[in-house]
């Protein structure tokens, strides 16, 4: 009899990983763990299951996966699907089973909640708090009677975690994703993970290259947006997407842009919609050739000599 093999897919930012982390300690099971940077979406392209393998993929695009589910259906695999990005057209198939809700409020780990009816809601609110939801995670902490110090914790680590997601490639990493997760796995209090060694060196890499991003002058600064241009240096490929959350948090009636420099003519481009109006990032990223959600999205190559174009379109999408 041929031997099954159970495959977690996972994107390796703060919602992916806190997401697998409520799952599994739910629910555990040995599995091959299949991940990388944030913005590597494309992750089922890597999975070959066959015929009575199961897939689990959390906080991936199915947009971006999509004929990869219909090849893995194809083998006989079965897929469990659980994200919050738009999916765009879903396949109707007995061995799929989806769970996607695209509320802009909504992380892929609040449906994992949703699902376990709040089995590890604690991860969850970390996830939150990494995916920029920081009323809302504020406010369950609340709910789940966390005193103040312990809502702080909860809120550097799922900042921390989320840091950590940002880079070329995931040897621009202080972690690879799957290691985090390993370390993360055996604890069910995410306090008590919040107190080992690697998320307190995590936060501290953090608020470094934060400063060192707060020093730069804005590219553009208009009433209803903003935008930051970083060097091509690791750190600022680590900070670009973390500092587009806090400067959409300090300003949340603003849109706000990092830029950063890959080095090879191009930039890689973070957009926060305005948080009292999330909507429009996603389908301006489009524009040029990126993507992501209405009120958080990316391009992973903006040609240099599209530069002005592109913030012309920002600042009238956002006036």
């Amino acid at each position: 009899m041929a031997r099954i093999t159970h495959y977690d897919v996972f994107n390796g930012d703060a919602d992916g990983i806190c997401a697998l982390q409520q799952l599994r300690l739910a629910r555990p099971r040995t599995s091959t763990l299949v991940t990388g940077v944030k913005r590597d979406n494309a992750l089922l392209s890597r999975v070959d299951a066959g015929e009575g393998d199961t897939v689990t993929v959390l906080d991936v695009s199915y947009r971006r996966n999509g004929d990869d589910v219909e090849r893995l259906l194809a083998a006989g695999a079965r897929i469990r699907y659980i994200d919050h990005h738009d999916p765009g057209a879903v396949a109707d198939h007995p061995r799929l089973e989806t769970h996607i809700d695209t509320a802009p409020r909504m992380s892929t780990g609040l449906i994992v909640d949703r699902l376990l009816g709040g089995a590890h809601r604690v991860w969850a609110i970390v996830s939150a708090f990494g995916d920029n939801h920081l009323r809302l995670a504020a406010r369950l902490c609340a709910d789940a009677g966390l005193a103040p110090d312990e809502a702080e914790a909860l809120r550097r680590l799922g900042i921390a975690l989320n840091y950590n997601s940002y880079g070329l490639r995931v040897a621009d990493l202080h972690v690879a994703p799957d290691a985090l997760y390993r370390q993360m796995a055996p604890f069910a209090d995410p306090l008590e993970f919040a107190r080992q060694p690697l998320p307190r060196e995590l936060w501290k890499n953090y608020r470094t290259d934060i400063a060192r991003a707060e020093g730069m002058q804005p590219l553009l600064e208009a009433p209803a947006a903003a935008a930051l241009r970083l060097p091509a240096e690791l750190w600022a490929q680590r900070i670009a997407g973390p500092l587009g959350n806090r400067l959409a948090q300090a300003q949340r009636d603003r849109a706000h842009a990092v830029l950063v420099a890959n080095g090879d003519g191009s930039l890689r481009v973070s957009l926060r919609a305005p948080l009292e109006a999330p909507e429009g990032a996603g389908a301006l990223c489009a524009q040029f050739g990126g993507g992501g959600r209405p009120k958080a999205a990316g391009i992973d190559a903006l040609p240099d000599g599209e530069l002005a174009v592109f913030l012309e379109a920002f600042r009238v999408a956002y006036r």
